[in-house]
C-alpha cells in the first residue's frame, strides 16, 4: 500500500551524528546543491544576494503560495531557523551560506539574518570565503555551536525543509479544493478514454465530482468499480490543475512530514534546478521576492491514493517516531486535494463500524481531527473527494446515519450485451489478439444465458486463459469454439 511507506525524510540515531567535521553518509542526508560555479561567483559579486535561494516558477498556478519576504512571512521564529541551521552545519561539517539557504527551501536573506545571530552567539565562525557576501562564506560549528546542535537534536532530528505553519497549510488546502474543479461530460468522458462506461454512470459521477463530496461505489464482483475511481483520478490530474504540498508543516513546535514521493508525483523542477542565477540578476529585489514560488512547497498532481484490505485505524492518525521527534501525516491528509478510494470496504481488518465512526465528522464537516502526543489536538482540511467500494451489501455493513452523510450512491452492475462485445473487443485490442463477435455469440448462448451473471472482468481473464493454453500447447492464438471449452470449462467450473 502506497501511504505504508517511511518517512523521507532522515530519522537520525543520536550515535550516528558526526563528531567531526567531514560530510554525513548520503543515507542520512542528500546534498541538494553542488559547490559555487565560477559564473555564480561572478553574479553573487555583482548582485544583491537578498533573493538568492528563490526561484520564478513560469508555470504555477495563480494559488501558488509566495516566498516569504519577511520573517513574519514565513511563519518562523528566529530561533527554529538557527536551530536549523545548526543541525544542517552539524551534519554536513561545513557548509557555504548558499548551500543552508538552499537546503532549508528559504531566501538567503531571512538565512542570513539567522548567520548573524548564530555569528554574534559564537555559535558558528567563518572558516573561507571570497569577499562577496555571506553566501560564499563557508561556516563552521564553533564547541558551544556543536552543543546547540546536539540540543537541538535532542529535541527534534528533522533536517530537510523548512516547515510552513498550520495556518498556511490549512488556507492552501481552501484554495486547491476539489470542489472547485470544473466538470462537464465532455472532459469526463476524455478521461475516462480507453474505458468501457455507460453515460448513465457518467451521469452520476460528474455530479459526485462537482459537490467534491463523498461517494458510495458497490455492486458485484468484476464490473469497475475500481476502475470508476482510477478514472476520476485521471480526470482531477487532467483537468483538476496542480496543487501545492508542503515538505513538512509545524504545529505547537511539532513537525509533520507530509510531502511522500510515493504518493506524490512532482510538476516543478526543485530537483534539478540550478541556482538561477540569470534569471535573478535583474530587476527589484521585492518584485524578485514578490514574484517568486516558496520553495518549501512540491507543486504535484492531484494525489490518487488507493488502499484495500491492509487499511486500519492506525494509518488514519499521526504516526509519531520516538527517536526522531516528528511526526508523519496521516494517509488521508496526504490524500488532500485529490482522491481517496477505500477499495473492498468492509473487508479491512478493522471492523466497518469502527472505520465508519473514524469517518463521520470528516465527511460531515470537510475537518479532520488529529492527536499529538502531548494529548493535544488540533484540526486540518479534510478537502479530498472520497470514495467507498464495496461489493459486499451496503445495508450489512453501515447504518442510515453513515449513508445520510454520502452524499452520492452509486450502483455499478452487470453489462449488458452490447456493453459486453464492446469491452471484449477493446480487451483483444489491448493484448494483440483477433476479434471475433462468435466468441461473445458462444459465450451468451452457452453461459450468460443459461443463469450466470456476465462481469466486465471476465473478457481478460478469458482471454489470459486462452492465451495461455495456446502457448503451453505451442499453437497460434485464434478464438475457436474449441478453445472457447477449454477457457470456460477453467475459469467457470464448480468448485
Amino acid at each position: 500500500m502506497q501511504s505504508g511507506s517511511t518517512a523521507t525524510l532522515p530519522v537520525l540515531e543520536r550515535d550516528s551524528i558526526p563528531e567531526s567535521s567531514r560530510n554525513a553518509p548520503p543515507e542520512l542526508f542528500t546534498d541538494l546543491f553542488s559547490e559555487l560555479s565560477d559564473e555564480t561567483r561572478s553574479f553573487l559579486a555583482e548582485s544583491d544576494v537578498a533573493t538568492l535561494g528563490i526561484k520564478t516558477d513560469a508555470g504555477a498556478p495563480q494559488h501558488a503560495p509566495k516566498a516569504p519576504q519577511t520573517l513574519k512571512d514565513s511563519g518562523l521564529s528566529r530561533m527554529q531557523i538557527c536551530e536549523l541551521i545548526l543541525k544542517q552545519i552539524y551534519l554536513h561539517g561545513n557548509l557555504l551560506g548558499v548551500d543552508i539557504a538552499k537546503n532549508a527551501r528559504l531566501p538567503f536573506n531571512l538565512i542570513d539574518e539567522s548567520l548573524r545571530f548564530l555569528k554574534d552567539e559564537k555559535c558558528i565562525e567563518v572558516s573561507s570565503g571570497d569577499f562577496i557576501g555571506r553566501a560564499s562564506y563557508r561556516f563552521n560549528l564553533t564547541d558551544l555551536g556543536r552543543t546547540r546542535a546536539r540540543e537541538a537534536f535532542e529535541q527534534c532530528r528533522y533536517v530537510g525543509p523548512a516547515p510552513v505553519p498550520l495556518e498556511a497549510y490549512v488556507a492552501q488546502c481552501k484554495l486547491q479544493s476539489v470542489a472547485g474543479i470544473k466538470c462537464d461530460s465532455e472532459r469526463l468522458l476524455e478521461a475516462f478514454h480507453g474505458m468501457i462506461v455507460g453515460p448513465q454512470l457518467l451521469d452520476e459521477l460528474g455530479p459526485a465530482v462537482c459537490s467534491g463530496r463523498s461517494i458510495f461505489i458497490y455492486g458485484p464482483p468484476g464490473n469497475g468499480k475500481s476502475l470508476g475511481a482510477r478514472g476520476l483520478g485521471k480526470f482531477l490530474n487532467k483537468y483538476g490543475g496542480d496543487i501545492y504540498v508542503p515538505y513538512a508543516v509545524l504545529t505547537e513546535n511539532s513537525i509533520i512530514t507530509i510531502f511522500d514521493p510515493t504518493i506524490h508525483t512532482v510538476t516543478d523542477n526543485h530537483d534539478s534546478e540550478s541556482l538561477g542565477a540569470r534569471e535573478l540578476g535583474t530587476g527589484d529585489q521585492r518584485q524578485k521576492l514578490e514574484g517568486a514560488v516558496d520553495l518549501r512547497w512540491r507543486r504535484v498532481r492531484r494525489p490518487v491514493v488507493i488502499t484495500g484490505g491492509e487499511l486500519t485505524l492506525d494509518q488514519l492518525e499521526l504516526r509519531y517516531n520516538k527517536v526522531s521527534n516528528f511526526y508523519q501525516a496521516p494517509v488521508q491528509m496526504k490524500a488532500n486535494g485529490g482522491v481517496f478510494l477505500i477499495d473492498d470496504f468492509g473487508r479491512q481488518i478493522v471492523s466497518p463500524k469502527d472505520l465508519l465512526n473514524r469517518w463521520i465528522v470528516p465527511l460531515e464537516e470537510r475537518i479532520d481531527y488529529l492527536t499529538l502526543v502531548t494529548g493535544k489536538k488540533f484540526s486540518v482540511p479534510f478537502e479530498l473527494l472520497i470514495i467507498f467500494s464495496t461489493n459486499l451489501d451496503p445495508h450489512e455493513l453501515v447504518d442510515e446515519a453513515f449513508l445520510r452523510r454520502i452524499r452520492h450512491k452509486i450502483h455499478i452492475g452487470p453489462p449488458d450485451r452490447a456493453m459486453y462485445s464492446r469491452i471484449f473487443q477493446m480487451v483483444c485490442e489491448q493484448q494483440k489478439v483477433p476479434f471475433d463477435e462468435r466468441a461473445v455469440q458462444y459465450l451468451f448462448t452457452n453461459h450468460y444465458d443459461h443463469g450466470r451473471t456476465p462481469r466486465s472482468s471476465d473478457p481478460r481473464d478469458l482471454l489470459e486463459i486462452a492465451q495461455s493454453i495456446c502457448r503451453f500447447r505451442n499453437q497460434r492464438f485464434a478464438l475457436s469454439q474449441k478453445l472457447l471449452e477449454d477457457a470456460t470449462s477453467r475459469f467457470f467450473g464448480e468448485v
